[in-house]
């Protein structure tokens, strides 16, 4: 597993896209400045609004995107990317453009002496039957590589579609469904030996959690979302920090 002792930084669910030029900005400058005094960044999924595949790298704004990292790797920081819901089909070609390691979800790291389970969450919200369903169906790689095979124009159409069609289901759901199921976590947290610290995003409810199991504890920081602010969580040394960063404007 990976081991880090220095200042490493976590953030999810930036949803990148044109459509919000200001987080664009405000995560650009969050690379410049905060990040590039970190040993590690991870990013735990849905960094893009959607990806439509790697072919659409050429793309402006996701050269911009791309650069950014890849001038960061340079300055010797290390950088991990976990797929979301969103932005699962990112692949190969992305990660080695932007000097990024992809993470398997779940993922164990250790800090320090502490060892820390990453996820990007949409995994543990098993109350949503539909969604999961739709979830397996898309994680699968003959389903990728059918949709992979259509022109790209074609896959950011169906991308729209289903995006709409989720808004709409969401707005009937029940924000329980929509949040992650304690029975879940716990197997999850048993399943990796109860490691104290969980961390991850995908349900935009930043929190901190404390979860007794077996005479024993796990911290479960939930990331926020960067609609309106964007926001990380810092370990140095022993601590973690959530820091909420100004948008730039």
């Amino acid at each position: 597993s990976t081991h880090h002792n220095g200042r490493v930084l976590f953030i999810s669910d930036l949803h990148l896209c044109e459509s919000r030029p200001e987080i664009t900005r405000t995560f650009l400058a969050f690379l410049s400045t905060e990040a590039s005094q970190a040993e590690a960044l991870y990013i735990l999924g849905d960094l893009f609004e959607y990806w439509a595949g790697d072919d659409d790298m050429a793309m402006p704004f996701h050269q911009q995107i791309i650069h950014a990292f890849a001038t960061l790797a340079n300055q010797n920081v290390k950088i991990f990317l976990m797929h979301g819901n969103r932005d699962f089909l990112i692949a190969d070609d992305f990660c080695q453009a932007a000097k990024v390691t992809l993470l398997n979800d779940p993922t164990l790291i250790q800090l320090g002496d502490q060892r820390t389970l990453l996820s990007h969450g949409d995994a543990l919200c098993t109350d949503d039957e539909a969604y999961q369903a739709m979830r397996v169906q898309f994680r699968q790689p003959a389903w990728q590589e059918k949709f992979l095979s259509q022109p790209l124009a074609n896959r950011k159409a169906q991308i729209a579609n289903i995006r709409m069609q989720s808004e709409t289901a969401k707005a009937s759901k029940s924000m329980d469904i929509m949040d992650v199921n304690p029975n879940a976590v716990s197997a999850l947290l048993q399943q990796f030996n109860f490691p104290p610290f969980f961390i991850h995003g995908h349900t935009h409810r930043p929190n901190v959690h404390t979860i007794q199991l077996d005479n024993k504890t796990t911290t479960r920081y939930v990331l926020g979302d960067w609609y309106e602010q964007g926001s990380y969580l810092t370990f140095e040394q022993t601590r973690f920090n959530v820091v909420r960063l100004p948008t730039e404007n």
